[in-house]
């Protein structure tokens, strides 16, 4: 049995920047893993089919443990091209939230696509990984390695960023989920302006420059949730230099130099859920993973 970590991730930029003739929208979006993770576990089984189990974690409850679940979908697509003919088992904890933004569901089939290579020993470079993520969802190209970097068209065309974010991340995220058809339902309803930031923040931050001050989201003034707004104004209030929801959210983070005021932060909003206080991960901890 393999095992590995599926590390979170959050949008520190996120353009929308057109829609595409199947239905999809294009992004460009600077995106960096994080320490909160899933775990992730594969073996090879003698019935010969792709078997999913939850194996504990803060949010398994209902996870799909069938075809809709991006593991299955991951781990199909791995066997087809490498031609195996082997049933793989795969064990999730799930310690990720759902419909918060934190590509959980990406991050699980990135690393089972992981894991499979290096247990059938298939060798295939992370460039190849990446062709095969980009058939199972947007983001899972960018979670094959993580670290920090530019996600451009549906997520699949990377430029990665040395120099990423520093310091602690607090995510605090409110009762209620966000689905990511609906966020772009709205965008598209409220026929916002196309957004065009992500290319400069990264030339800013390549540059040697911060993130500071730059983080934008076009689907959270797209979502335009009242409550999410607050909590973004608290964090700020209570010492974090920027915060900002993720993805399509529920999912608010906050930017903190310090990580014994985040966690103060993360108590004083007690009327939203604290998931916790993480470190940025680079694209060499993912790999090691």
């Amino acid at each position: 049995m393999l095992e590995g970590k599926a590390y979170a991730k959050i949008n520190l930029t996120l353009d929308v920047t057109g829609k595409l003739e199947n239905g999809y929208h294009s992004i460009a979006s600077i995106m960096q893993t994080i320490s909160l993770h899933d775990e992730i576990s594969v073996e090879k089984n003698s019935a010969g089919e792709i078997r999913l189990f939850a194996d504990g974690g803060k949010f398994v409850k209902d996870m799909p443990l069938d075809e809709k679940n991006t593991c299955h979908k991951a781990a199909s697509v791995f066997l087809e091209h490498a031609g195996i003919s082997d049933g793989v088992d795969i064990y999730i904890e799930k310690n990720i939230p759902s419909q918060a933004g934190l590509g959980g569901g990406s991050s699980d089939a990135a690393t089972v696509l992981r894991l499979l290579n290096r247990f059938f020993e298939t060798k295939l470079s992370y460039d190849e990984l990446r062709k095969l993520a980009a058939k199972v969802g947007a983001d899972v190209p960018f979670l094959v390695t993580g670290g920090c970097a530019l996600c451009e068209g549906m997520g699949e065309i990377l430029t990665p960023i040395e120099n990423g974010l520093t310091g602690y991340v607090l995510l605090k995220k409110p009762e209620f989920g966000i689905s990511t058809p609906e966020a772009y339902r709205l965008f598209d309803e409220k026929k916002l302006p196309y957004g065009n930031s992500s290319k400069a923040v990264m030339n800013t931050v390549i540059n040697g420059g911060s993130f500071h001050g730059l983080l934008s989201n076009d689907l959270e003034r797209a979502v335009a949730n009242p409550e999410i707004l607050m909590l973004k104004e608290e964090i700020v209030k209570l010492g974090g230099s920027d915060s900002l929801m993720t993805g399509s959210g529920s999912c608010v983070y906050g930017l903190f130099e310090n990580e014994r005021l985040a966690q103060h932060a993360g108590r004083l909003t007690r009327e939203h859920p604290t998931i916790g206080v993480y470190e940025p991960v680079s694209s060499e901890e993912v790999i090691r993973s």
